[in-house]
């Protein structure tokens, strides 16, 4: 797989981008392409022009329109995908709908994006429930690492598991069906985080086999920031609330979660002009070309600061890159770091403390090339030499 030569920074004045600075960390928060920006501000004007008939008549039939490109795109039907602000607001919707009591257990792991790993150990709290975490092994060998951590960690009580689909801080792409499976065959029902999924993979979110999935749009599928999904199947949806109580409580899943009150709509109306975009510049070059750079950015990273990498089958378009074994493994050190890079090379990446190593979580979007990786990866060698 090779980089694609059509994509790099000829393409960042399609995105709000400062002008000088180097962007590697898409998977935060996303950046928002303009011509999805100004879709957004011509729902805005729509909706103020009269806002009262807008939100009380209009919005109800919008927002099924874009839940039904959502399923156009991730599969299944319309009506079993509602629109949440984020990721973690569809987990806390999960977690706050499920019935634990003493004796249960609800499983994440060791890389369980920390906001959902919260939500888990409050609801455990609340319900006098376990949290149990599985701890899978970093650096790791391949997939089959992931499954047996989970399947050691099962067991007779785990009444919720809670699984990642691409790992926030670690940037792994987990073998999720293997790992849903082997959660339902222990009686364990499964709620995904797929955060980073939508836009980063080829995504069919029925085929996984979860019971809910909930997911960003704003990062890696260019949605505006505040834009999420959680999906449901039907027999998922029974008893599945919102984490915000309002008017349309036990008229059905998608009635109580369209309206949850007075908001700005416009981030979840905005998706399908999203989806036109990644559609023009070719979803599958996309995910196919952002693999190849990152791979061969983290690569360059390994072999100059020798370190190890992730199996390639585990990555998408982000990897976890490791930085000189000399530096402190503290978050103290990762933080004065990426401070470092920001502040004196105006380059945005994430350093974290993992593993007894320091490490950048690359992403590759198509406004990068390899040049960008080289100037992080010099940037990084100069402030090593300094300590």
């Amino acid at each position: 797989m090779t980089v694609s030569r059509q994509f790099g920074h000829g393409l960042r004045a399609l995105w709000p981008l400062a002008a000088g600075t180097i962007y590697l960390n898409h998977g935060t928060v996303g950046v928002t392409p303009k011509p999805v920006l100004e879709a957004q501000d011509g729902w805005r004007e729509r909706m103020e022009r009269h806002p009262a008939r807008f939100m009380l008549r209009e919005l109800k039939p919008a927002l099924r329109t874009a839940a039904d490109r959502a399923a156009a795109l991730f599969g299944g039907r319309g009506d079993d995908y509602v629109f949440v602000e984020n990721a973690t607001t569809g987990v806390n919707a999960v977690l706050r709908s499920t019935e634990l009591g003493p004796g249960d257990e609800v499983l994440v792991t060791d890389h369980t994006y920390g906001a959902v790993r919260n939500a888990a150990a409050y609801a455990c709290r609340r319900a006098g429930a376990t949290l149990v975490t599985a701890e899978m092994p970093f650096p790791i060998a391949g997939p089959e690492a992931a499954l047996t951590a989970l399947e050691v960690a099962l067991g007779p009580r785990t009444r919720l598991a809670i699984l990642d689909h691409v790992t926030s801080d670690t940037a792994l792409l987990l073998p999720l069906q293997q790992m849903i499976a082997a959660c339902h065959a222990a009686g364990a029902r499964v709620l995904v985080d797929g955060a980073h999924a939508p836009g980063q993979i080829d995504l069919d979110i029925p085929a996984t086999g979860a019971d809910w999935y909930a997911a960003n749009l704003h990062k890696w599928q260019f949605a505006p920031r505040g834009c999420g999904l959680l999906w449901a199947g039907p027999a998922a949806q029974e008893n599945l609330h919102p984490a915000v109580i309002s008017w349309r409580l036990d008229e059905g899943f998608t009635a109580e979660f369209d309206w949850t009150g007075t908001r700005d709509p416009t981030a979840y109306l905005s998706f399908p002009a999203a989806a036109d975009f990644m559609a023009t510049l070719g979803a599958t070059a996309v995910r196919e070309h952002n693999h190849a750079l990152v791979r061969q950015a983290a690569e360059l990273f390994a072999a100059r600061f020798d370190g190890p990498l992730a199996p390639a089958a585990m990555s998408g378009a982000m990897a976890l890159a490791p930085l000189p074994a000399k530096l402190a493994a503290t978050a103290e050190a990762a933080q004065a770091l990426r401070d470092h890079l920001l502040d004196d090379h105006d380059i945005e990446v994430p350093v974290l403390a993992w593993s007894g190593r320091l490490w950048a979580r690359l992403s590759a979007q198509v406004y990068c090339e390899v040049s960008d990786f080289e100037r992080l990866a010099d940037a990084v060698a100069a402030w090593t030499q300094e300590e």
